[in-house]
């Protein structure tokens, strides 16, 4: 107790120092300086060495920018803040963002692939060393997390998120804003920002910036949960999404930026548009920039990015009575007491040591963990007859357009990537297999037959190369390399921009030309490994019908290459879990685990019943569930143990399994508890995860596995937005997917 009061008398004190100096400091400040810190402006035309004479360094010195956003390295930074902490009237220091998702040049799996590792040590860690590398080269801001749920796989931004649910987005939520932030005091730590807030993920049709429409209790119970749980974690940022939520426009949402955020949630930290936010709230239909700005500023935004609505307009509205001084004074304050716990009052430059540049960014320690961690990522889907892993010996054929490529691997927002240093399939596996094995390669296929979409889906320089002979010959030539092969491994799926930010698509299959090459290996009776390439869950019901072996490997990162050959030759037995539900087909969508039964539920076990809730022409089951993954070993579970069937108030249960290695090999697995809330006042899901364990066990290992249920497991928003727990009976279930579950029930009374 005694230590809990010292430390929150020095919280005090230090809130009462910052808040003393910024008050100081704002006294001095002009209507104009504090609308400058406002505006997030794009670095435009800045090249190192010109800042002095470029158009934003000349609004730089005029006080009329408070940050930059995507500027990149010390150089062109240290170069801006001179102009801003010397040549400007009250030298207040700028702040310095950028889109640091997956790691900065040492690049990790994309963040839905990183969630499949289930492992918030890892996750936490690739956002440490994202935080090293970007905080060595000047960037002192990123913006991540997105933590957005994805349960569309149209969508292409499910790539950035964490999957389909909310207990483990909300894990993962923490992990990586304490990852980026640790001690902001350190130089090596920046300041997060999570995004986009809200509901970005449920947009309609799966149709990237559409509209957004649900109840309250859905959004509150299944969508707003790991945004909250960054804000608990101390999230420094929030990002407002583009979307609209109950008809309103998040930029403008305030309900959602002021109510709920600030004043339910007590968050206090800078809130900031997405880029041009503001400016689209125009197209929305709310009015001229004028207008608009006033809404996002009234709703609560305090950093306009990019469109400059704030710069421009609150001088006016202002003067007309349309926004008041102290909404303008709080935005201001909000970011300055980010550059304050920042350090960046003390020491402008904190983020601007040209030798950390040199021995901070892509080392062979960072290297190596990606590595790791990728490796743990990958999701091994089907493995008939042991097809893997694959023996260091023979003639391998490596087929596809993504086996030699390494300009994909980092995957969707790699912004700060260098593909040149990434690693492609081919060379991981000769690498890792040395002068054991003989390695064939053929392309295969182009990613499309479309060339058009061939280009749609390969930007910011992750070209294909694309192939223009026919597309028989290209065939032809991959199948005469095979064979002569033992066995082949076809690199299928998408390109690392068939998802990401606008990229959605209507149909979630592999592309035709791949698909008819995989069919064309699969014919040649030899045993096929297809390792998938994909930044969403995509409908492959044919290839789980008919191909032995797959691994999903998402984009792996910059060290994917290596990663990938450690899972297929068995030098790392994979662990990934997926963290979303795969379909047969896109009409299943949307689809996940968590649904809640229907009044006409279709039995269990059973694939049609009229005047059921079914489909015709296929079954309502998914062909891989949440939580599904596979290993080289297996593991068997026994029945639940529960410390008590009937326990009263607030009294914790414990639920115990014992996990056995049943099989020959070392290895991990994950796993999951879940809770049904069978009778309540409102609908409730068939399952609710609520607990993980990721262990390993040796082989022929047993290991008894402990979940602690308490009533804060059992509560949930009612459809009159209370916040509480109901007596009755509970489901509890521990497994190692979302479907295969032991089964074990109490009845819970107040």
């Amino acid at each position: 107790m005694l230590l809990f009061i010292v430390a929150a008398t020095y919280v005090d004190a230090q809130d009462a120092k910052m808040n003393a100096f910024i008050n100081n400091l704002m006294s001095k400040m002009t209507l104009q300086e504090k609308i400058g810190q406002l505006n997030l402006p794009g670095s435009g035309d800045i090249v190192t060495g010109q800042a002095k004479s470029s158009d934003i360094g000349q609004k730089i010195r005029d006080g009329k920018v408070g940050g930059l956003f995507n500027i990149k390295s010390v150089a062109k930074i240290r170069d801006v803040q001179r102009v801003a902490v010397e040549e400007s009237r009250l030298k207040i220091p700028l702040i310095f963002g950028m889109d640091v998702i997956h790691g900065y040049e040492t690049v990790f799996p994309i963040p839905l692939g990183l969630s499949c590792s289930w492992d918030m040590k890892a996750i936490e860690r690739s956002a440490q060393i994202a935080a090293l590398e970007a905080s060595a080269d000047g960037i002192c801001w990123a913006f991540s997390p997105m933590v957005d749920i994805g349960r569309d796989p149209r969508w292409g931004r499910i790539a950035e998120g964490s999957g389909e649910d909310p207990y483990l987005g909300g894990e993962i939520a923490k992990a990586m804003v304490k990852g980026y932030q640790g001690d902001l005091s350190k130089n090596t730590n920046i300041l997060s920002c999570v995004k986009h807030y809200a509901l970005y993920g449920a947009a309609e049709s799966g149709l990237d910036y559409n509209s957004t429409d649900m109840s309250y209790s859905k959004m509150f119970n299944e969508y707003l949960p790991p945004y909250k749980a960054a804000v608990d974690a101390g999230v420094g940022s929030v990002m407002a999404s583009f979307n609209d939520v109950n008809g309103v426009p998040a930029t403008a949402n305030k309900y959602l930026m002021t109510d709920v955020l600030r004043k339910q949630w007590g968050f206090k930290g800078l809130l900031v548009t997405d880029y041009t936010g503001i400016n689209e709230l125009q197209a929305h239909g709310l009015g001229d920039l004028q207008t608009v700005s006033a809404l996002a500023l009234k709703a609560g935004i305090d950093m306009d990015m990019v469109g400059e609505g704030f710069l421009t307009t609150l001088g006016k509205s202002l003067k007309e009575g349309k926004v008041t001084q102290q909404e303008i004074d709080n935005a201001c304050r909000s970011i300055l007491e980010a550059k304050y716990k920042l350090g960046l009052f003390d020491n402008p430059y904190k983020y601007c040591n040209a030798d950390r540049a040199k021995t901070d960014i892509f080392t062979d320690a960072n290297r190596v963990e990606a590595r790791k961690i990728a490796a743990d990522c990958f999701v091994l889907l089907k493995n008939q007859n042991s097809v893997l892993p694959l023996k260091k010996a023979g003639t391998i054929a490596v087929v596809g357009p993504l086996a030699d490529n390494k300009e994909n691997m980092p995957g969707t927002w790699s912004v700060a990537a260098n593909f040149d240093k990434a690693t492609s399939l081919l060379t991981g596996l000769k690498a890792v297999a040395g002068d054991k094995a003989k390695f064939v390669y053929a392309k295969g296929s182009n990613l499309d037959y479309d060339a058009a979409f061939e280009e749609r889906a390969t930007m910011f320089g992750k070209s294909l190369a694309r192939d223009n002979r026919p597309a028989s010959e290209i065939l032809n030539e991959a199948l005469t390399v095979a064979k002569d092969a033992d066995v082949i491994v076809a690199a299928l799926g998408e390109a690392a921009e068939m998802t990401g930010e606008a990229s959605s698509r209507s149909d979630i299959q592999i592309p035709e030309s791949q698909r008819d090459l995989l069919k064309a290996l699969v014919k040649t009776g030899k045993p096929v490994v297809l390792v998938l390439f994909t930044g969403r869950p995509l409908a492959i019901k044919w290839e789980n019908d008919n191909v032995p072996a797959i691994l999903n490997v998402w984009f792996g990162g910059s060290e994917a290459g290596y990663a990938i050959a450690d899972v297929l030759f068995g030098d790392v037995n994979p662990s990934g879990k997926l963290t979303t539900t795969w379909p047969q087909n896109v009409g299943q969508v949307p689809i996940y685990y968590s649904h809640k039964s229907t009044g006409r539920p279709l039995p269990e076990g059973q694939w049609f019943q009229k005047f059921r809730s079914n489909y015709l022409d296929v079954s309502n089951d998914p062909v891989y569930p949440f939580g599904y993954g596979l290993s080289y070993t297996n593991f068997s579970y026994s029945d639940i143990k529960l410390s008590s069937t009937s326990p009263k108030g607030n009294q914790s249960v414990t639920a115990t399994v014992t996990v056995t290695n049943t099989g020959k090999v070392d290895g991990k697995e994950v796993v999951q508890l879940y809770l049904h809330d069978v009778v309540g006042a409102n609908t409730r899901p068939v399952k609710e995860l609520k607990g993980f364990q990721k262990i390993e066990l040796k082989a022929g290992e047993s290991k008894a596995v402990m979940f602690s249920i308490n009533t804060n497991d059992l509560k949930y928003y009612h459809a009159d937005m209370s916040y509480d727990w109901e007596p009755g009976e509970f489901e509890i279930m521990i497994g190692g997917d979302s479907k295969n579950v032991k089964l074990g029930k109490l009845n819970w009374n107040k």
